[in-house]
């Protein structure tokens, strides 16, 4: 009896420490998020620093942000497929290792080109980091209340992530420069990267035999940079009516056109097409595109019209975007789980995008100056 009850303590004290090094694994997992979305906030709290510095013009200045952004949606897609073909963590690290790679080259940075060279780069590693660490927390945690906790952690760290890149951004701009907003992100990489190897379970992934599609991901990824770059460039500049826009935004869409004819008869698709008959797919990618479209617009705008309209300076513009982030992250850690699993997805989904509806509406009565840009982004 002695021997069976030893036996089952032992059972049960490694259950807790597998239980134990699960959750560890997800701060892991989280601590490569909040590298990104904090490289995120960071930057366009020093973008006014960063075009006195490097001399960009207003219109050039949006690229520091818009050559992450191509470099990011267009190959969100490709990195996802990479990480279902050689397993997910061997995607996280290698996009660990180029995202900080590329940190260091942005604080390095002497001049516009290298800059946007710098930030194309990045954009890379964290389309790759992104696209594969919700499956990787969703596969860990497969229980739905476990899962909508750790989702909840997950919606936390990225929130947080921007609470502390305004911050930070604000602080290292104005008491250093803005160089060392891309510095911090080498110690949270490294260590990411050193954690996620000990703790996080290799996955194999399912072999290039069942096939990369490259014919897709090629024709994906172009038109995806193209309709990028269609919109902030030459839409931006000459208007949506120019011949040269609507020229590009043509090409961009027959891409498009091609790649659905292709994964309808691809043997193994790079994005089957039967899985947006589900309107909760559909609908769910469709919200998630507009509303983080909505963000990155705000911020950036926003950081520039606190800084040229209303004279603040870097730290007074982080402190003006604080109340979105602690917002966000208050509810997500403390109230998520609760109300998914009460009243469901779908339930709480509608209200959240009206309050985003409504303040997006208040953020287009700032014409004169005016200090209450934190109330209306909260």
């Amino acid at each position: 009896m002695s021997s069976g009850l030893a036996d089952g303590l032992e059972g049960m004290n490694a259950e807790q420490t597998a239980e134990r090094s699960r959750w560890i694994a997800l701060y892991v997992l989280c601590a490569g998020v909040l590298m990104i979305v904090l490289d995120v906030t960071i930057v366009n709290v020093a973008l006014p620093s960063i075009q006195d510095d490097l001399g960009f013009s207003s219109s050039s200045l949006a690229w520091v942000v818009n050559a992450y952004l191509i470099a990011f949606g267009g190959l969100l897609l490709l990195a996802g497929r990479l990480g279902d073909l050689i397993g997910r963590r061997t995607i996280f690290l290698a996009g660990l290792f180029v995202f900080t790679a590329a940190s260091l080259a942005c604080g390095l940075a002497q001049s516009q080109g290298v800059l946007v060279g710098a930030r194309f780069i990045q954009g890379i590693g964290g389309a790759m980091t992104s696209a594969v660490v919700l499956g990787m927390i969703v596969t860990m945690f497969p229980q739905p209340r476990e899962q909508a906790k750790a989702i909840g952690v997950f919606a936390f760290v990225a929130s947080a992530g921007g609470a502390v890149g305004l911050l930070a951004g604000g602080i290292l701009t104005q008491s250093i420069n803005w160089h060392w907003i891309f510095f911090v992100n080498l110690p949270i990489g490294l260590a990411t990267a050193v954690y996620s190897r000990r703790l996080v379970e290799r996955d194999a992934g399912i072999g290039f035999r069942e096939g990369a599609d490259v014919p897709g991901a090629v024709l994906i990824t172009s038109a995806l940079m193209l309709g990028v770059y269609t919109i902030v460039k030459p839409a931006a500049e000459d208007g949506w009516g120019a011949g040269r826009t609507l020229a590009l935004g043509a090409v961009s869409l027959v891409l498009l056109a091609a790649f659905l004819a292709r994964e309808a008869t691809a043997r193994t698709p790079l994005v089957p097409l039967r899985i947006f008959r589900s309107r909760n797919v559909t609908g769910a990618n469709l919200i998630q595109v507009f509303s983080v479209a909505g963000m990155f617009g705000v911020f950036f705008l926003g950081a520039l019209y606190l800084q040229r309209v209303l004279h603040y300076d870097a730290l007074e513009i982080g402190l003006a975007f604080l109340p979105v982030t602690l917002i966000m992250g208050t509810l997500s850690v403390r109230y998520t789980e609760r109300l998914v699993m009460r009243f469901g997805a779908r339930t709480c989904l509608f209200p959240g995008l009206a309050m985003i509806a409504a303040a997006v509406a208040l953020n287009h009565r700032l014409g004169r100056p005016s200090r209450s840009l934190a109330c209306y982004t909260a």
